[in-house]
């Protein structure tokens, strides 16, 4: 497992990290963002079948696209209640950011489920980390937050994305409808419980600073086993 050097920020969601023997999800600090900016100006929705819901600034032009990336995050890590949260994590393979990974609660303390978004980098694509950074983010919720389900949805049509979650245990929960690029499309949902994601539950990842983030979701620190 890597090192990990001491907290740095008076804000704990910043100084929450998961490692696994391939990546690491860190707390996206302005400092690891500004390292990423340059594979969003290099462009992640590259082409059709398009990813990503709208609105959504990675379908704009450069400058654009950064500077709403940017306002976009900076917007979400300052709306943060035991209501609705949502921690943004940029993931690192040796040292080096190649997408992001996001955690969504909303009613946490009522319902225990969240939810997840990510995207990597178009280079690194095809490598297996799309999975292994969803199961670093399940990690976190299950074991670190006693959530008790996590859903997930993408396009129909995004193949990796739902192969992931097929292969993680989730269970197909219906469907629904979004837009994309102002196209309507149809958004297969995805649902994993607690117990189903024990089955496979790993112990190579690690888990840094969690404790001290709970309260500021309002979350309740999870029962032992």
């Amino acid at each position: 497992m890597p090192t990990t050097a001491s907290p740095l920020s008076a804000y704990p969601p910043l100084n929450v990290q998961v490692h696994t023997p391939r990546l690491s999800l860190l707390g996206a600090t302005d400092e690891l963002l500004e390292r990423l900016v340059p594979v969003v100006r290099k462009g992640v929705a590259t082409g059709p079948p398009w990813p990503f819901d709208d609105p959504m600034s990675l379908y704009e032009d450069s400058p654009e696209r950064e500077w709403r990336w940017l306002r976009g995050i900076w917007s979400g890590r300052g709306r943060v209640s035991a209501g609705s949260w949502r921690l943004y994590f940029v993931v690192t393979v040796g040292g080096e950011p190649v997408g992001m990974q996001d955690l969504i609660g909303v009613d946490f303390g009522t319902f225990a489920t969240v939810t997840t978004f990510s995207w990597l980098s178009p280079d690194v694509r095809g490598s297996g980390l799309g999975k292994e950074m969803r199961q670093a983010a399940l990690h976190l919720a299950f074991e670190g937050m006693g959530a008790g389900e996590a859903g997930s949805d993408a396009f129909v049509d995004n193949h990796a994305s739902n192969r992931v979650s097929e292969a993680l245990g989730y269970v197909p929960n219906g469907v629904s409808w979004d837009t994309r690029r102002g196209e309507r499309a149809q958004i297969r949902c995805w649902r994993l419980t607690r117990e189903e994601w024990a089955k496979q539950r790993r112990d190579d990842i690690e888990l840094v600073a969690v404790a001290d983030c709970l309260p500021v979701l309002g979350i309740d620190p999870p029962l032992p086993g």
